[in-house]
């Protein structure tokens, strides 16, 4: 009888232990889901070397922002749903900028800095630099389609994935989402299905959630 409740525990406690790998996996897996038509590489690919300007007319380029994620949102004062967007993308810098991420809003205002400095005060950007390519050539040497788009780059400067289209980029999931390439401290990383155990290697989830009895 005693032999029986000790299996009966060891078996309860392989139980338990695989349900929380199961769980835990699968935060995870969530917290690494790409935002609703986001378009996630499979590997990082080489970006256009582009040329902009900052509010004070001084040439810039993404090589600057080395060394952080950086997510690129290109735009204009014309676009409406970009006035929708930029709201969130000010909030998201204002929550997650610094040493590690930066948004970089990119106006392609032909018509020059004025326009987009009345943009910032009426909508009340606070927290995202002014930046401008007055040339509108970004669209086209980084292969986008209408405005707003969004790339998403990692700390060596290569495009992660792209959204098309406007966002909410400060909800939850989308946080999660960034944070998961922000919390890399160097290279890039793609969304996985695999759990890190205790012991420093790893399983699929789906494998760890079938075999809760034994070893994955």
């Amino acid at each position: 009888m005693t032999l029986d409740r000790t299996m009966v525990a060891r078996c309860f406690g392989q139980y338990l232990l695989a349900a929380g790998l199961f769980i835990a996996g699968t935060t995870i897996a969530a917290a690494q889901q790409p935002p609703k038509n986001f378009i996630l590489h499979e590997a990082p690919k080489p970006i256009a070397s582009i040329a902009f300007e900052d509010d004070q007319g001084r040439p810039r380029s993404l090589a600057a922002f080395r060394g952080k994620i950086v997510l690129l949102n290109i735009w204009a004062t014309w676009c409406g749903p970009c006035r929708r967007e930029m709201p969130s993308l000010d909030r998201l810098q204002g929550l997650l900028g610094g040493a590690d991420f930066e948004v970089v809003a990119l106006s392609i205002d032909r018509a020059g800095l004025d326009p987009v400095r009345k943009f910032y005060m009426d909508v009340g950007i606070r927290n995202m630099a002014i930046n401008i390519d007055r040339s509108g050539k970004t669209t086209r040497e980084l292969g986008t389609i209408g405005v707003p788009a969004t790339l998403l780059i990692d700390r060596d400067g290569r495009e992660l994935g792209r959204l098309v289209g406007p966002a909410e980029w400060d909800e939850p999931d989308i946080v999660r989402f960034l944070k998961h390439f922000i919390e890399r401290k160097t290279g890039s990383v793609a969304p996985t299905n695999r759990f890190v155990r205790t012991d420093g290697n790893t399983a699929p989830i789906a494998r760890l959630s079938a075999q809760p009895g034994g070893t994955a």
